[in-house]
C-alpha cells in the first residue's frame, strides 16, 4: 500500500502519479485546511471507525487543479476546502460525486449544502465588522457603523482595512452583497468601501485586525476564527494584544444578518473509497465532530444545540445571514468584476 505524505504546494503543482493501491481500511484527503487544525477531528475519526486518514495538505487552487489533472487516476476521496465559492468551483470542476446521506441531509442546514448533494458545510465562519477600542473611544455610537452598507459612507473615511479583491472571503462578501441588495447597490458600496479604504489592502485576516489595533485604522474586516485564534493561550504576545484591542460588531442584526461562510467537504468523484468518504463527513458533522470544531479550531458549528467555546460565547448570539451559499459561487464572477470596477485591488 502506498500511503499519502504531506508535500508542499509547490509539490502539488507537480505532475506527480500516485499509484492508486488502495486499502479497505483508509481515506485519503486533499485538505486546504492546515493538518494540525484539523488534526484533533481526524484522530477523533479513525478512534471511532479504526479507519485511517492520509492527508495532503496545501493551497485550495493547486489542490483542485491536481484533482482536475488526476482525473479517473486520483487516490483523493475527500475535498476538504474553505469558503462555499470554492466547494462551488470543484462542483463546476466536475471533481465532486452526488452523495445519498440521509444523516448529512438532517444534520447540515439546506442553505450551507449544495443543492445537488456534491458539496457540505462543515463549520461555520462569520465576517463582522471589528472596532478597536481607541475608535469607539473616540466616536460616538451614532457615528459608528452598525450595517456593512455603513462601510461606503463618507463619514468613515480613511478608516478601513480590508485585505485584496483577489481573496476569496471578501468576493463571497461581495456576491452576498449582490445577493441581497442587487448589483447597481453592490456596485455603489464597493465605490464607498475603497473610498473609505485607510490604506492599499494588504497581508491576511490577522493583518487588518493588527492594523486596526496599532492605529492605523479604526474599522477592520476579518473572520471571527482569526481574531479567536489571536486570542489562544498560546497566540504570540503581540497577536494577542492586538485581538484584544478590537470589539466585534455584528451588522445588519435588522435586516438579513451578518454574512457567513462555511469549510466543507465533498467525495471525489473518482473515489476508491466512497464508503469512508462518506462515512468521514457524517462524522465530521455528528455532534462530536461539531464540539471539536467549536472548541479546538474556534468556528461555529452548522447546527444548533452544539455547546459553543467559551470565547465565541462571550461575543454574544448574533443573526446570520441565511443566504443559500451556493449563491456565493455562482455570483462570484460578477462580485470579481464589480470589485475591479471599483477599484478594489
Amino acid at each position: 500500500m502506498r500511503t499519502l505524505i504531506k508535500i508542499t504546494t509547490a509539490a502539488l503543482l507537480s505532475a506527480s502519479f500516485i499509484s492508486p493501491l488502495f486499502a479497505q481500511d483508509e481515506v485519503n484527503i486533499y485538505s486546504a485546511r492546515k493538518e494540525d487544525i484539523i488534526r484533533p477531528l481526524l484522530d477523533a475519526f479513525t478512534k471511532k471507525t479504526q479507519i485511517e486518514v492520509n492527508i495532503i495538505s496545501g493551497k485550495a487552487d493547486a489542490l483542485l487543479n491536481r484533482i482536475v489533472n488526476e482525473a479517473q487516476n486520483s487516490p483523493v476521496d475527500v475535498l476538504l476546502t474553505t469558503d462555499a465559492g470554492r466547494l462551488w468551483r470543484a462542483k463546476q470542476a466536475g471533481v465532486l460525486a452526488t452523495v445519498e446521506s440521509d444523516v448529512l441531509n438532517q444534520l447540515i442546514p439546506a442553505n450551507l449544502r449544495d443543492t445537488d448533494q456534491q458539496w457540505f458545510g462543515l463549520s461555520v465562519r462569520a465576517r463582522p465588522i471589528m472596532l478597536s477600542q481607541f475608535y469607539i473611544s473616540n466616536t460616538a455610537s451614532e457615528e459608528r457603523p452598525h450595517d456593512y452598507s455603513d462601510l461606503a459612507d463618507p463619514k468613515h473615511q480613511n478608516q478601513i482595512c480590508i485585505r485584496s479583491s483577489d481573496n476569496i472571503y471578501n468576493q463571497s462578501l461581495m456576491a452576498s452583497v449582490i445577493a441581497n441588495q442587487g448589483e447597481e447597490a453592490a456596485l455603489n458600496w464597493a465605490n464607498g468601501l475603497v473610498g473609505n479604504m485607510a490604506r492599499k489592502p494588504q497581508g491576511g485576516d490577522r493583518d487588518q485586525i493588527k492594523a486596526a489595533a496599532l492605529g492605523q485604522c479604526g474599522i477592520a474586516i476579518a473572520n471571527t476564527y482569526y481574531l479567536a485564534s489571536m486570542l489562544a493561550e498560546n497566540s504570540p504576545a503581540a497577536d494577542k494584544a492586538a485581538a484584544q484591542a478590537m470589539t466585534i460588531l455584528w451588522p445588519n442584526q435588522s435586516t438579513f444578518g451578518a454574512h457567513v461562510n462555511v469549510s466543507g467537504a465533498g467525495v471525489a468523484k473518482h473515489s476508491p473509497n466512497p464508503k469512508n468518504a462518506v462515512a468521514l463527513i457524517e462524522f465530521l458533522a455528528s455532534d462530536a465532530a461539531q464540539e471539536i470544531y467549536a472548541n479546538v479550531n474556534f468556528e461555529y458549528p452548522v447546527r444548533d444545540g452544539i455547546e459553543l467555546n467559551s470565547l465565541l460565547q462571550s461575543w454574544g448570539e448574533f443573526k446570520a445571514d441565511t443566504l443559500d451559499l451556493s449563491t456565493l459561487g455562482e455570483l462570484n464572477p460578477k462580485a470579481v468584476m464589480i470589485m475591479d470596477k471599483a477599484g478594489w485591488r
